[in-house]
């Protein structure tokens, strides 16, 4: 359907049926071994990408932690 999205790190995504945060991260292409993950504001853990769904207009943060020294 026509206009179903979500907003990942404020760009406007295409959204669909059952998607999930792992789904998220492939369409994006995030390949980063540490990341932080919020969907609407709820921190989600990597054991549950696979799992967490993403709802229509739901806005996902995807944060690439960096190590430094």
């Amino acid at each position: 359907m026509v206009g179903e999205t979500i907003t990942v790190n404020g760009r406007t995504v295409p959204w669909q049926e059952g998607m999930t945060v792992q789904t998220v991260l492939e369409v994006m292409n995030y390949t980063f071994r540490l990341l932080v993950i919020k969907l609407d504001g709820r921190l989600i853990k990597k054991e549950n990408y696979k799992s967490a769904v993403v709802p229509e207009n739901a806005d996902v943060k995807v944060i690439h932690m960096v190590a430094g020294g």
